[in-house]
């Protein structure tokens, strides 16, 4: 794409990309990858999402699948093998994510995997998702929006052929080793049994407040305790099952049923915002989930709003009439559906997503903004604690979150983890787990190997069962093509390098790598974390050594040209070099 183009005009393109090992027995390899500009942030972005579209679309005998353009009425994409249809989809415009599949289904066939996006996606909603196999979501950044400016509701796709193996006797017998691995494996092990929400849902009330007493109502345990869980769901390939499908009995919200919540949505949409009630939070979960919005993002700008209505800066007359206090679950429950419709003053500004809403509300709003200078809303890490994730968050080329380099064995929290730092830094534990650019470097480049390759990150960064050495070996025995894990982490610093120059060619540059303004002038006010914050000067200093780690120029953060040319991108140089000026006079 050319430079400076709208995120939402027909220019941006929306591209579903399948890993190379999508569809082979290779565990838990059915991720799909989507990409586009952000209409949240004007930058780069790429979603990653589970289920089993991904694997349809391989099966048809498609690696990708661009959409250019946009069409005036609402349509459909249907793919059976090489039929390809687009089929007017105005019938199912206005309807949710769950409906939408049903409808498709009926009209398809049961077996068919769909790609759609709900009303926050048709109505351009800066933070709306593309939601597959009903439940996974493409978030972040407003993948939902640009499907939606191009009026495609829905992709549907099924696919009858097969997946070619090199060398399918060795290939299987490695793969079922490493499924055994990742079985094995500790922390795997807890992403079976509570899915993400093993892990604790974090500070409340926008990180004013630390972690609630009792928060552990409100958590993957408790759901399994009181038989909310009701069965384990897979993605394609997947040996953990790490979502758990739940549903309520009982009381007024009986009969709802979801997908989790995983550990993002009882942080953003729990204790973020004050709902200490697992009931409602599944009904949360549903309803932000059939509408297609981004669980994290909805979570964030409502703590947002909600501070903002009791610091008395967002008004009933702001709110139409919505009392936004902390934990009023009801007010929560309409300001969700208000949002994804761009319903009333409060729909409309907190859809723009929270950069741009805390600017139009001003009073320094921004101050408890939980968005960075890119534009994206951050996850629910306190990086003013987790110093590897605080630096991630900074330098990720979409914005301040997690799933882009999430540094979990900088935790120590397994013999496993530790010996992995110390590969990666050279250094003995827990010396090693202060060197925060490397840490932030070897993650970044394993992220974007195995999203490529199309595995699920829990296999790599959370329980550590799949690394480049594996990954090297199964692409080998798969494709044919020798390559070893040197050449794959390669390949993964060619990506993170080239995702850093199509921001380049946007404006971006050191000045967009930051954290919120909580998170770097607000420290901690509480217990045995009181008083830690990640400073300006800290994360300077940390910038610093990841630039120069990274052959980087340190006053822009831009790839030098000589960086650039010896990873074979010498045309991303010359391309670059012509949007902007490469930092050539700094490399003397």
């Amino acid at each position: 794409m050319s430079p400076g183009i709208d995120p939402l005009s027909p220019s941006n393109l929306l591209i579903f990309g399948t890993g190379a090992l999508t569809c082979t027995t290779a565990p838990s390899s059915g991720r799909t990858t989507v990409t586009c500009k952000s209409p949240a942030t004007g930058l780069y972005l790429k979603s990653s999402v589970g289920g089993h579209f991904g694997s349809e679309l391989k099966f048809a005998g498609y690696d990708f699948l661009i959409v250019r353009g946009a069409s005036e009425k609402p349509k459909m994409l249907i793919i059976r093998d090489e039929d390809i249809e687009l089929r007017d989809a105005s019938h199912l415009w206005g309807k949710g994510v769950r409906e939408t599949n049903e409808e498709v289904k009926k009209d398809l066939g049961r077996d068919i995997k769909i790609a759609c996006i709900g009303p926050a996606g048709e109505n351009l909603v800066q933070f709306s998702s593309i939601m597959a196999s009903v439940y996974h979501a493409a978030a972040r950044g407003g993948t939902g929006a640009v499907m939606g400016s191009k009026r495609l509701k829905a992709i549907a796709v099924r696919g009858t052929g097969e997946i070619t193996i090199a060398d399918p006797e060795k290939f299987a017998d490695l793969s079922q080793r490493l499924r055994k691995a990742f079985r094995d494996d500790m922390q795997g092990r807890k992403y079976f049994l509570f899915g993400t929400g093993t892990f604790d849902p974090g500070p409340a009330y926008n990180f004013l407040r630390e972690p609630l007493e009792s928060a552990d109502i409100i958590s993957g345990p408790y759901l399994l305790r009181k038989r909310y869980l009701k069965r384990h769901i897979g993605c394609f390939g997947c040996t953990q099952s790490c979502h758990r499908y739940t549903e309520i009995d009982s009381g007024p919200y009986r009969g709802t049923y979801t997908l989790g919540p995983e550990y993002e949505t009882f942080s953003a949409l729990g204790a973020g915002i004050g709902i200490i009630d697992p009931e409602t939070l599944i009904k949360v979960n549903d309803v932000v989930g059939d509408l297609g919005l981004d669980t994290i993002s909805t979570g964030v700008i409502l703590e947002w709003a909600m501070e903002s209505y009791e610091r008395g800066i967002l008004t009933k007359e702001d709110t139409d009439g919505l009392e936004l206090n902390f934990g009023n679950d009801e007010a929560v429950l309409k300001a969700i559906s208000m949002i994804a419709r761009r319903e009333g003053k409060i729909g409309n500004i907190l859809s723009l997503g929270l950069k741009k809403a805390s600017a139009k509300v001003g009073k320094n709003s921004y101050k408890w903004a939980m968005v960075n200078s890119k534009g994206l809303e951050q996850s629910k890490v306190d990086t003013r604690v987790v110093k590897s994730y605080a630096l991630a968050f900074a330098v990720n080329p979409r914005g301040p979150d997690h799933l882009h380099t999430e540094c979990m064995a900088a935790w120590g929290a397994s013999g496993a983890s530790r010996a992995l730092i110390e590969r990666i830094t050279g250094k003995h534990w827990p010396d090693a787990s202060t060197c925060y650019p490397e840490i932030v470097k070897w993650h970044e480049q394993i992220y974007a190997t195995s999203d490529s390759l199309g595995f699920c990150a829990f296999t790599c960064t959370a329980a550590h069962a799949i690394l480049e050495k594996e990954m090297a070996e199964l692409y080998s025995l798969a494709t044919g093509y020798e390559v070893s894990a040197k050449q794959l982490m390669n390949i993964g610093e060619r990506i993170v390098i080239l995702e850093r120059c199509f921001n380049i060619r946007e404006g971006a540059d050191r000045r967009l790598d930051d954290l919120p303004w909580r998170m770097m002038n607000e420290p901690v006010s509480w217990g045995r974390l009181k008083g830690m914050v990640s400073s300006k000067e800290w994360l300077d200093q940390m910038l610093d050594e990841y630039y120069t780690l990274h052959g980087w120029d340190v006053e822009t953060g831009w790839p030098k040209r000589r960086t650039l040319e010896a990873l074979g991108l010498s045309d991303v140089a010359d391309d670059t070099d012509r949007h902007t000026k490469l930092p050539q006079r700094r490399e003397r």
